[in-house]
């Protein structure tokens, strides 16, 4: 058993394991250009309010749409004083998504717009959702579901999340529907999430050698066209499934994401770094005061005094030294000889943006 265990070591150093490649299915990398989600807005009172909503002498916006609304039901409150709390101003928004038909249901998000303090047991009144040209696709209605809630007493109050935010699952009926004829089309386009040429030529080479012509051509980092075969006339939704399985491996440019509020920093894995020496430290001088008291001896007619007492320390954080970054070292090299430094996220930033300023960083620094 000795014997086994030591061949099957010897052959796993002399055959080293080959690096895995990350392969991803063109489905998650890259979307068919007019397959979207389309975004509804619109604008809507909510009603049933505990006394939580809007106050109407600080919110005329409210007022007036309260007094409109109940006009449309035959109520006339021209001249009225009103100062109902139970109704807030809202902002409704939803995604349509792409191919809905008219009656299906949508889910929809309901914010308040005023001063309202709690959004609980609401029921939102019929609103109609429209999109950027300005045509009503869905209308919106129906009873709020809210997160956070909100409590107040004589001496204190609690809350947590946003009470005066919410959603109503299923609650948008689509009444127009987007035209977009996907059966007609003879050519797609397919619009790549992260830009790349690397990735769009693999894209184009994988389509080109399932098919087995040439029907797909990278035209820019972000698009790759393709023709519809012979072999698929009427049947584009077969092409698109069959395209959207297909395997390729993204490439992706050399980058630093810094994000210097929360101190967090993502490194791809390309990033590579000439030659550097790195030094990182400080000078800490702390002083601290610790009085005693000084108590006499019984009968010795001495006086109880306070005798200072000054501790001071210094650290120069001689411990850490010059480290040096031989030419051309990975990602985990480059993570292992900063952290031989016993640096933290916030030095780390700081000693990234020092090696790129130096010229020896081969790659882009994006803050965030």
């Amino acid at each position: 058993m000795r014997r086994v265990l030591t061949t099957l070591l010897c052959l796993t150093l002399a055959f080293p394991i080959a690096p895995v490649h990350a392969y991803s299915r063109i489905k998650d990398i890259a979307d068919v250009e007019g397959i979207r989600e389309n975004m509804l807005v619109g604008y809507g009172l909510v009603v049933g309010l505990n006394g939580t909503g809007d106050g109407l002498r600080n919110a005329p916006g409210t007022q007036q749409s309260l007094q409109a609304m109940l006009e449309r039901l035959g109520v006339n409150t021209r001249g009225q004083n009103i100062t109902s709390g139970s109704v807030a101003a809202v902002i409704v928004t939803a995604n349509l998504p792409a191919f809905a038909t008219q009656g299906s249901r949508i889910d929809v998000t309901v914010s308040a717009l005023g001063d309202a303090k709690n959004l609980q047991g609401g029921t939102l009144l019929v609103t109609p959702l429209l999109a950027a040209d300005g045509n009503v696709y869905a209308v919106a209605q129906g009873q709020l579901a809210i997160n956070g809630f909100a409590a107040q007493g004589a001496a204190q109050s609690v809350t947590r999340g946003v009470p005066t935010s919410g959603r109503i699952a299923a609650g948008a009926i689509v009444e127009r529907e987007v035209q977009f004829d996907l059966a007609a089309m003879r050519s797609l386009r397919l619009a790549l999430r992260n830009p790349d040429l690397t990735t769009a030529k693999r894209m184009s080479d994988a389509i080109n050698t399932f098919v087995g012509a040439k029907v797909a051509d990278a035209t820019d980092p972000g698009t790759v066209h393709v023709g519809v075969p012979a072999s698929y006339n009427g049947r584009i939704v077969s092409l698109l499934t069959d395209i959207e399985q297909l395997r390729v491996q993204p490439d992706l440019p050399a980058k630093v994401v810094i994000d210097e509020a929360s101190g967090i920093i993502v490194m791809g894995a390309d990033v590579r770094v000439s030659a550097v020496a790195i030094a990182q430290g400080n000078l800490t001088i702390r002083v601290t005061e610790l009085p005693e008291v000084s108590q006499p001896e019984p009968e010795s007619f001495g006086r109880t005094t306070v005798v200072p007492r000054t501790d001071i320390q210094i650290q120069d954080q001689s411990d850490r030294k010059l480290t040096v970054l031989r030419s051309g070292i990975s990602l985990q090299q480059l993570v292992n000889g900063l952290n031989a430094l016993g640096i933290g996220p916030r030095d780390m930033i700081a000693i990234l943006q020092a090696i790129k300023a130096a010229g020896a960083l081969q790659a882009e620094i994006e803050v965030i």
